[in-house]
């Protein structure tokens, strides 16, 4: 298993191009938030804007409308029950965020399975939180596209079969091949599984147990493979190796650490991490 260290920041973050406009740096919708979880999809947008995707859209239940647009201004709001409009948006997307607050009703099954029937095999697709367990649930087939999945143990347990206590390198890495999908295993120590290598992040902090930081992570990595598309892979170790760093940084003066004040502290952190380029050695996370 290899560690993940900060040099993946450095070749993934870089300079913008000065001939820039939002639609270099992607466009990225994120479905998920019912009535009764709007924070989820909301924390999960808020990551995929201040990691600074060009263009952010928002599907989610009618009644985080309000929430959404006081909260962040910066993304646009559609209704997750509108079949077509949900349809367009995915097809639109370079990448797509969903699950977050989704849950597990029959209406949640009918918006991901809209969803899945309208991705493409260029876009990266991010399947988070109800979303992985409604596809075990239902058995549902993979969708098209650089399927990178985010679940927790249990959800990696109802996804792949393999009980929490046998979640083993070798077992999990052999149902990644199966599914032919990045997968980030948020634990203690969060493990990726690519087509090519194991990576294990060896930073964070308990003070990250908190309620909303898997929706921040996958809003994140919606974030970055849409703004840096032309590297998915780094773009997803980049991801979670920032979510922890900044969450370790903000650790240093809080008991706790608040989803989306890491998702705040991105811009900042980023250009930081920008300004490093020819550096070999980051600060910031010192």
């Amino acid at each position: 298993m290899k560690k993940l260290t900060d040099q993946i920041l450095k070749d993934v973050i870089t300079p913008r191009p000065e001939n820039s406009f939002k639609g270099t740096f992607g466009k990225v919708t994120l479905i998920g938030g019912n009535r009764n979880f709007g924070g989820a999809i909301i924390m999960a947008s808020t990551a995929a804007v201040c990691a600074g995707a060009g263009l952010v859209t928002t599907a989610t239940d009618e009644s985080n409308s309000g929430a959404l647009h006081a909260q962040l201004p910066e993304a646009m709001f559609a209704d997750f029950t509108d079949d077509r409009l949900v349809a367009s948006l995915t097809e639109a997307a370079t990448s797509v965020v969903v699950g977050p607050g989704l849950g597990n009703d029959d209406i949640s099954l009918r918006i991901l399975k809209n969803v899945f029937a309208n991705t493409n095999e260029k876009q990266n697709v991010i399947i988070d939180g109800s979303a992985i367990t409604l596809m075990a649930m239902e058995k549902l087939e993979q969708p098209q596209g650089n399927i990178i999945y985010t679940p927790h143990e249990m959800e990696w347990q109802r996804l792949s079969g393999i009980k929490i206590g046998d979640q083993t390198e070798d077992k999990n890495k052999a149902a990644q091949e199966k599914l032919g999908a990045t997968v980030v295993l948020k634990k203690h120590h969060t493990e990726i599984y690519t087509n090519d290598q194991v990576y294990q992040l060896p930073i964070g902090t308990p003070a990250q147990a908190v309620g909303g930081m898997g929706d921040t992570l996958a809003g994140m990595v919606g974030g970055f493979t849409a703004e840096f598309n032309d590297k998915p892979e780094k773009a997803v170790l980049a991801a979670v190796y920032a979510h922890s760093a900044i969450a370790e940084k903000i650790a240093k003066s809080q008991y706790i650490v608040l989803p989306h004040q890491i998702s705040r502290a991105l811009p900042t952190f980023m250009k930081k991490m920008e300004k490093l380029e020819d550096d070999h050695h980051i600060g910031f996370l010192g």
